[in-house]
C-alpha cells in the first residue's frame, strides 16, 4: 500500500493550463476517482504520477519520496506503479500466461517464482482456467482482466486505470465495475482511476475528484458530490438535473415563471439557480408545490421517465413505473419537490462555460 501526495501540481503545454495548482492525498488502500469531461485535466494527472509527463511545477510525493518536481524526477519503471490504459494493449502471439508473466520475465524474477505469482494472479481475476488461451479467444472482459492481471503481477504500490471500461458493451462494462472494486478490496492496492462515465465514479470510489478546465471543483464522497455539489456545474455532470431561476427571501423560494414557492432555510438570498434532480419530482395532487403539463412518457422497466413543462420551464421527473401512463400526455398535474439544491444565480450558462 501506498500514500501519493499531490503538492500544488500544475500542468503547462505551452500557454494553456491542462492541470491548476491541484494538492491533496491519496491514503493507503482508497480508490480515487478523477472525473470530469473529455480535456478536462484528469488523463494529465495520472500520467504525471505515472511519470508520463513532469509537472510544469509543484511536485508529487509516493510513500513521502519525491518522485517528480523541480530538481527530481523518478522515471514509470521505477515508481513500483501498475497501469492499464484505454486498450487492452494485450500481446496477440502470448497465450494469458504469457501476457501476464511479461513484467516479471523482464526483471530476470526466477521461472518458479514467476509461476506462483502468476497463477496467483490469475485466480483473483478469475482467468485461471484461460491461461493457455490466446487473446483472439477471449471476450473483451477476458483480455481488460488480462491487462488488469498483468498490472498486478508485480506487486505494485498503486494501480493507475485510465478510462479501462471504455470499450466495452454497457452490460459487461457494468459487471467489471463491480469485480475491479471487489479485486482492490481483497488485496487493499490503492486505485486512481480516470473516467468521464458519472456511473462508475458513483460505484467504485471512495473518493471522487470532479476536475473541469484543469481546474478542482470539488473532493468528496460519492454521496456527497451527489447530494452536496458545491456548484452548478459538478450538480450538473454528476447525475441528472433541472435548473430553475427563482427569488430567496423570507424564508421562501419563489420560482420563474411558475405559480409556487419552496420553503427554504439556506443563507442564499435574492436571485438563486434551483437545482432540482428528476428523481425529487413526484406527483401530488394534495402537496403540490406547483402544477405542470405532461408533455411525454418514457418506459424504462423499471422507471417512468417523464417531461413536463411549467410556467415556461422543461423539467424530468424520474418516477416509479406504475406511474406510467396513469396520464395523459397534455394532461396537468400537480408537482410536489421532496428535495432541491441552491446556488447563487448565475447569469451565464456555465454548461457552456465549463465544457
Amino acid at each position: 500500500m501506498s500514500v501519493i501526495t499531490l503538492d500544488h501540481v500544475t500542468k503547462k503545454f505551452g500557454d494553456s493550463v491542462v492541470v491548476n495548482d491541484i494538492s491533496d492525498e491519496f491514503k493507503d488502500g482508497e480508490f480515487i476517482t478523477l472525473l470530469g469531461p473529455s480535456g478536462c485535466g484528469k488523463t494529465t494527472m495520472l500520467r504525471m504520477i505515472a511519470g508520463f509527463e513532469k509537472p510544469t511545477s509543484g511536485e508529487i510525493r509516493i510513500d513521502g519520496k519525491v518522485v517528480s518536481s523541480a530538481d527530481t524526477f523518478v522515471p514509470p519503471e521505477k515508481r513500483e506503479l501498475g497501469m492499464v490504459f484505454q486498450s487492452y494493449a494485450v500481446w496477440p502471439h502470448l497465450n494469458v500466461f504469457a501476457n501476464v508473466a511479461y513484467p516479471l520475465k523482464i526483471r530476470k524474477v526466477p521461472k518458479a517464482e514467476i509461476k506462483e505469482k502468476v497463477e496467483k494472479v490469475l485466480e483473483s481475476v478469475h482467468l485461471s482456467q484461460y491461461a493457455k488461451r490466446m487473446p483472439s479467444e477471449l471476450s473483451g472482459g477476458q483480455q481488460q482482466r488480462v491487462a488488469l492481471a498483468r498490472a498486478l503481477v508485480a506487486e505494485p504500490k498503486v494501480l493507475l486505470l485510465d478510462e479501462p471500461l471504455s470499450n466495452l458493451d454497457a452490460k459487461l462494462r457494468e459487471r467489471m465495475r463491480f469485480e475491479i472494486k471487489e479485486i482492490q478490496a481483497r488485496l487493499g492496492i490503492n486505485v486512481v482511476y480516470v473516467t468521464h462515465d458519472q456511473g462508475e465514479a458513483m460505484t467504485m470510489s471512495d473518493r471522487v475528484f470532479v476536475i473541469n478546465s484543469g481546474v478542482l471543483q470539488q473532493v468528496g464522497t460519492p454521496v456527497e458530490i451527489y447530494r452536496k455539489p458545491e456548484n452548478q456545474f459538478v450538480a450538473d455532470f454528476v447525475g441528472k438535473v433541472n435548473f430553475l431561476k427563482g427569488i430567496s427571501e423570507n424564508g421562501k423560494i419563489k420560482l420563474d415563471g411558475i405559480d409556487g414557492t419552496l420553503d427554504y432555510s439556506g443563507e442564499i438570498t435574492g436571485a438563486v439557480d434551483v437545482a432540482v434532480r428528476p428523481e425529487n419530482i413526484r406527483i401530488s395532487e394534495e402537496n403540490a408545490h406547483f402544477r405542470g403539463k405532461l408533455l411525454s412518457e418514457y418506459f424504462t422497466g423499471d422507471t417512468n421517465d417523464c417531461r413536463i413543462t411549467a410556467g415556461g420551464n422543461e423539467l424530468r421527473m424520474i418516477t416509479d413505473a406504475a406511474t406510467y401512463k396513469h396520464f395523459s400526455d397534455s394532461e396537468t398535474i400537480g408537482l410536489y419537490i421532496t428535495d432541491f439544491m441552491v446556488f447563487p444565480a448565475s447569469d451565464s450558462d456555465f454548461r457552456k462555460i465549463m465544457t
